[in-house]
């Protein structure tokens, strides 16, 4: 997978660009080449297919099918095609494509509601990444016909009724097997709720010149474990414990001390020199029972929160911090300490309430809930555009942002670029995830590096140890605690 991720205006202009530099008339060798790649994914998963069905609609995602059916049918397989579109009326490449396809003796045929689909694949080309609209219902029709046939559905470029910019569905939408995307990554296939509907995701650039990239910003990067370890802090032979930072955990009012206490055990496992805890007086004898390397201390008032936050590099704020007077004078008295912090859970809540900006060097780890209630707008709002909702966050509250979810989005005060980081699984959908996460990143972020590096790295061995622990326990089984214990061997493979 490539590491620049784009929107899909972008895309085409790097068709464009790709075109002029074949110096060709047009773009038909390129979307025979798309055709190709899809043809031949589509028999390295399904070798024993013997028909194929094939949809196109009116543009040039209809254009890369009927380049499929024709491939198809000089590959000796029984193929049937559907138009969405009057093939008549097709112009440029997608024209060529239809008349080549006619040219081998594939019959075309209108689709209806009564039309019957016989193919032991289908193949999705009818809408591809143009569409940013609501799905028209004689489309919508052909989407729900096709799911519902209970066949294999390979989509060209990704599935019909997915937007590529924000990865959400604009109604009814293709559910695909596999979706083989072509020249440039689409940044919406990363995040949102597009993992649910393309499978397994297959990129071909399409043999498309390298330097054609340089010419067109890429909209985001994208980041995974592989690349996010490489950011990892190194020891020299003679490093000692104050070289590594200060953490300083603050939250756990009574009743919620479990959240402080893996925020802190995860901050040591990032690499972290000294954690502290400023915590209730009921949870300092769990804490220390659990965790006797941290210094857990009683507070009670803003002048003992204060000694603690003298001697410290990095506040974790919010792990089970709760909204009553203890966690608002916690709250009060750590954002006055102008310190980096790291930002999550009910202090965020109260941050919402108060509209305080944090700094630069800070980083929030909000979910949708959470940034609706900061922007004062819909988890539907959020969720419409999680790239956009991650940089409105950002320079709204002059910090440094981690929107959690499926496709984790970075996103910075100062630039417009930002990062998705693809880690972890669906059994991070529970308790106690938000608080280990906020631990690694204030961990990392004491040890000197900048909140974005740091969020990257913290999402991506969060997502690891997640991964990691799901060899030994079921995802629906999965419990925060379980990647607490994967996270010193997850880091170890990085650096063997």
């Amino acid at each position: 997978m490539p590491k620049d991720l784009f929107t899909a205006a972008q895309v085409r202009q790097l068709d464009a660009l790709a075109i002029q530099s074949m110096a060709a008339e047009n773009g038909y060798e390129l979307m025979q080449r798309a055709g190709r790649s899809a043809f031949r994914a589509l028999m390295r998963r399904w070798p024993e297919t013997a028909r194929l069905t094939v949809l196109c609609g009116g543009g040039n995602n209809g254009g890369d099918g009927y380049v499929v059916a024709e491939l198809a049918r000089r590959h000796n397989l029984q193929v049937e095609v559907f138009a969405l579109s009057d093939p008549q009326k097709l112009q440029g490449e997608a024209a060529q494509a239809f008349a080549s396809c006619r040219a081998a003796g594939v019959d075309v045929t209108m689709w209806s509601p009564d039309s019957s689909i016989s193919g032991d694949i289908i193949v999705d080309a009818m809408l591809g990444t143009g569409l940013s609209g609501a799905v028209r219902d004689d489309y919508a029709a052909a989407i729900i016909a096709i799911n519902a046939a209970g066949k294999p559905i390979i989509a060209l470029d990704i599935p019909s009724g997915l937007c590529a910019d924000t990865g959400m569905p604009l109604g009814a939408t293709v559910n695909a097997a596999m979706t083989v995307t072509f020249i440039g990554m689409k940044r919406g296939l990363l995040t949102g709720e597009a993992p649910d509907y393309t499978g397994e995701l297959v990129f071909d650039e399409l043999d498309v010149p390298a330097d054609i990239y340089s010419k067109i910003p890429a909209a985001c990067r994208r980041s995974d474990f592989s690349l996010a370890v490489k950011l990892a802090p190194l020891r020299k032979p003679s490093s000692h414990k104050g070289m590594f930072g200060r953490v300083l955990v603050v939250g756990g009012d009574n009743g919620f001390g479990g959240a402080a206490i893996m925020a802190a055990e995860a901050a040591y496992r990032a690499g972290c020199g000294l954690v502290s805890c400023a915590t209730r007086a009921a949870h300092v004898g769990a804490g220390l029972s659990r965790l006797p390397e941290v210094m857990f201390r009683e507070i009670n008032s803003r002048g003992e929160l204060l000694v603690m936050l003298e001697s410290a590099d990095v506040i974790a704020l919010g792990p089970g911090l709760g909204k009553e007077p203890w966690g608002q004078m916690c709250l009060q008295t750590c954002l006055d300490a102008g310190k980096p912090m790291v930002v999550d859970a009910d202090a965020l809540n109260m941050i919402a309430a108060r509209k305080h900006q944090l700094s630069p060097h800070s980083l929030m780890t909000p979910h949708p809930g959470e940034v609706a209630r900061l922007l004062e707008c819909s988890v539907a709002d959020v969720m419409r555009d999680r790239f956009a909702a991650a940089r409105e966050l950002a320079k709204t509250y002059n910090c440094h942002v981690l929107l959690k979810g499926l496709g984790t989005v970075l996103a910075a005060p100062d630039q417009e670029g930002q990062v998705v980081v693809q880690a972890g699984n669906p059994g991070m959908a529970c308790g106690g995830m938000g608080d280990v996460l906020t631990g690694l990143a204030a961990g990392l972020l004491a040890q000197g590096m900048t909140p974005l590096a740091a969020a990257e790295l913290a999402a991506a061995w969060h997502g690891a140890a997640a991964d990691s622990a799901t060899e030994s326990v079921a995802q629906a089984s999965l419990m925060a605690g379980d990647l607490l214990k994967q996270l010193g061997a997850v880091m170890r493979e990085a650096t063997v």
